[in-house]
């Protein structure tokens, strides 16, 4: 087995795309671009072959912390990445050339954001899971499939005059509502660059979903297709426009339009447990499947929390909910990139 490292430029690199894909959920190739315009994380593409066949891939990118310290990540502003291999020889190649290639580079640790159990006896963090299943491609059977209490808040969101367009050509305002909301949950936002770069490398498979009340819009989601799913990926809602159920209305009209397009597996995506988002999903009848987020430590003596839950950030992520948007809009995108 041999482990090679790609380049940024290299004839290789389109295999490595086609040996991914089977275990990525979203087109590798849009995603390298839109991380490599806007930060400045090193990536490192490993590929196991054997007697010239491709068995495995590993995408990474080194991240410098706020204080120096370095980490490989796989892959970072994502929520699923890892190891892909079809054998188990090539998937333990992959893992010992990321653990000698962090030593090389003095990183603290490897991250990788598994999907699904790898078979690695690894320090794992189980505090994500992600929510997905099938969907119907008919309204009525996928409107049953949800807890009728959330039926009435969709309902209730029709009642109240909402209505849903998808496209790209509310990004604006989709970005400026997605900065206010995670200011309001004490995050930094992302680079508007790294999401309009997503827009632009993902394509067609990027769409804008927003919700409109009267002559404004009230929330938005950016949402990515691939293959039979559909993956809401980043969104948010305007404060005074919660009362009328907008974020029940957004995802369900999400729903209708993936289910008419085609799409069959409708993916929630990532929560941290005993959060508002995971008891949101949770409530409209999806069950959370645990992330196994796996780790190789190098430098580091523990597993690394840079988490939001941590007791020692609270102070910091109300100090920032305080804080003007116009601060948090401006200091928020240089803080992003040592928070991957």
């Amino acid at each position: 087995m041999q482990v090679t490292e790609l380049g940024r430029e290299t004839g290789d690199w389109d295999d490595f795309v086609r040996a991914s894909g089977a275990g990525t959920p979203f087109h590798l190739t849009a995603w390298r671009r839109a991380v490599e315009g806007s930060f400045p994380h090193r990536p490192h593409y490993l590929m196991a072959t054997r007697a010239g066949a491709i068995e495995g891939v590993l995408p990474l990118f080194e991240v410098r912390g706020l204080l120096g310290d370095r980490s490989l990540v796989s892959v970072p502003y994502a929520v699923y990445g890892g190891i892909c291999a079809a054998t188990t020889d090539a998937r333990e190649a992959l893992l010992e050339a990321a653990g000698t290639l962090a030593r090389r580079r003095g990183a603290q640790y490897v991250e990788l954001r598994h999907l699904t159990e790898q078979g690695l006896t690894l320090p794992t963090k189980t505090r994500y899971v992600t929510f997905s299943r099938e969907i119907s491609a008919r309204d009525d059977e996928n409107l049953e499939a949800i807890p009728r209490k959330q039926r009435r808040m969709v309902r209730h969101g029709a009642k109240q005059g909402l209505r849903a367009e998808i496209g790209q050509e509310h990004f604006d305002e989709f970005y400026a509502i997605y900065a206010a909301s995670v200011r309001n949950l004490g995050s930094p936002v992302f680079p508007r660059r790294l999401l309009a770069g997503i827009v632009s490398a993902f394509g067609k498979d990027c769409q804008i979903l927003t919700v409109h009340h009267e002559d404004r819009v009230v929330a938005a989601v950016l949402t990515l297709f691939y293959e039979d799913q559909v993956l809401p990926y980043y969104g948010g809602a305007r404060r005074d426009a919660l009362r009328y159920a907008v974020n029940d209305f957004m995802y369900w009209e999400l729903m209708r339009h993936a289910a008419a397009a085609g799409y069959r597996v409708f993916d929630f995506g990532r929560s941290r447990v005993g959060t508002g988002a995971y008891d949101f999903k949770r409530h409209w009848g999806f069950e959370p499947r645990p992330l196994p987020y796996q780790y190789v430590l190098v430098r580091a003596r523990s597993l690394p929390d840079v988490s939001p839950s941590n007791p020692r950030f609270q102070g910091l992520i109300r100090a920032w909910q305080r804080l003007p948007l116009a601060v948090t809009n401006r200091v928020g995108p240089w803080l992003t990139r040592y928070l991957p």
